[in-house]
């Protein structure tokens, strides 16, 4: 189907009921898409579904790709290349089909065997952690979204941010890598962080350690954000407008 037909709703279909699949299906159905589908495979993922998406039903992967005209990836990073190759090769993918994954790891190019059948690639990953609740959808107006595609179908990954609440900014290809490892840092060290003060003031019987600790790590944290929040995004990668697992990171579903 043509790109043109896409201006107004999509019949989205999704591949992983993580924190991250489940939530982000929510919030493209509160845009206004019509939910076709939801793969999920272990018993807290249905659980998740049933909870969060009540009305979309369970189905099959194969099935869902059938009937989606947007299929949301959100597995693991380490299970994407080989769903999406494993499709390609059952002959899945459809032409003018879009196909975005979440894996903050990757680019567009991890695919490329869903291009090669025609299908519009793109990339876009949440820079936030995800509990897997409405909590989230909460949360998602105003969070950034890093965007890989092809340059003339980028607007549609931004696209598609900005209807979920989302900021979205641009990620070359050849950046993903970096920038997954910026998120990871980020995450990582903070949490490590907070765990550690969190257990010398347990160690010293200091109760309620995490509400003691809140506002001086709130006031930190933002403190140095604002010290690298200065200047415009590079190459005009912002708003759409200037562009003319059950893992707790945006990059598994």
């Amino acid at each position: 189907m043509p790109v043109e037909s896409r201006a107004g709703r999509l019949g989205v279909g999704t591949i992983g009921a993580g924190r991250v699949g489940a939530v982000l299906a929510a919030a493209l159905a509160g845009a206004g898409h019509a939910l076709t589908g939801i793969a999920a495979v272990s018993q807290s993922s249905r659980d998740r579904a049933a909870a969060m998406l009540p009305a979309v039903p369970v189905l099959p992967i194969p099935e869902i790709v059938e009937r989606s005209e947007l299929v949301l990836l959100a597995v693991p990073a380490d299970e994407l290349e080989q769903l999406v190759a494993g499709l390609a090769e059952a002959g899945a993918w459809q032409p003018g089909q879009l196909v975005l994954h979440t894996a903050a790891r990757y680019g567009a190019g991890v695919l490329d065997p869903a291009r090669r059948a025609g299908a519009i690639p793109l990339a876009v990953h949440p820079a936030m952690t995800f509990t897997g609740t409405t909590i989230d959808l909460a949360r998602l107006p105003g969070t950034w979204f890093a965007v890989t595609a092809p340059a003339p179908v980028l607007p549609i990954g931004q696209a598609l941010v900005v209807e979920m609440g989302g900021e979205p900014f641009i990620v070359a290809e050849a950046d993903r890598a970096a920038y997954a490892e910026a998120i990871d840092t980020a995450v990582s060290f903070s949490s490590a962080i907070v765990d550690q003060a969190s257990e010398l003031l347990d160690g010293i019987g200091v109760g309620r350690s995490g509400a003691v600790l809140a506002p001086l790590v709130r006031s930190a944290v933002e403190n140095a954000l604002a010290r690298h929040d200065s200047g415009p995004f590079a190459d005009g990668a912002g708003t759409i407008d200037e562009a003319g697992t059950d893992r707790p990171l945006g990059g598994g579903g």
